[in-house]
């Protein structure tokens, strides 16, 4: 860390945005293994309850449903599948696979329930806390970087930073 870098600015916000995020996935993992459910990772609800709501469904159509890249959705899908949460089914062309809960995982819906109802009530209560809820700054982040991306907003800052070492790359 440079000399006069401040912990609690905007020069540290990814990583912190990682920590916040570990602490509480982590959180959120030691519930589930409260609940006898210690290899259910947090990145599988929500991917749960899209397949659970619409009988199956796409990765593209999944990583739409849950708000992350296809590719994110894809691992998270390949993950789930050698847990012995979900099948691959050939969809309509040879590019698509079709998600579909296996009876392993319908099994686990009513605990996951019930985690998922005391998880939003104690993400509201968070929320509570804050200055400003936490989940409105996320939803208001993600939609300004998505209009201006944090690339175009380095470069407006700096916009010769990357031309002058632009011949010294490998």
């Amino acid at each position: 860390m440079t000399e006069g870098t401040d912990t609690t600015g905007p020069e540290l916000l990814g990583t912190r945005l990682r920590h916040l995020l570990e602490l509480m996935e982590g959180d959120v993992a030691a519930v589930y293994a409260d609940l006898g459910l210690a290899d259910f990772r947090p990145r599988y609800t929500p991917i749960v309850w899209a397949v659970a709501a619409s009988g199956g469904s796409s990765i593209r159509d999944l990583a739409a449903a849950v708000g992350v890249t296809h590719s994110a959705a894809s691992q998270t899908v390949a993950q789930m599948a050698e847990d012995g949460l979900v099948v691959l089914t050939p969809g309509s062309d040879a590019r698509t696979r079709i998600v579909g809960l296996t009876p392993k995982a319908e099994r686990l819906l009513p605990r996951l329930r019930a985690e998922w109802q005391a998880t939003t009530t104690a993400a509201r209560a968070l929320d509570a806390e804050l200055s400003a809820p936490l989940s409105a700054l996320v939803d208001e982040a993600i939609a300004a970087v998505r209009r201006r991306p944090m690339r175009q907003r380095i470069a407006d800052v700096a916009p010769d930073l990357i031309a002058q070492h632009r011949d010294d790359r490998p």
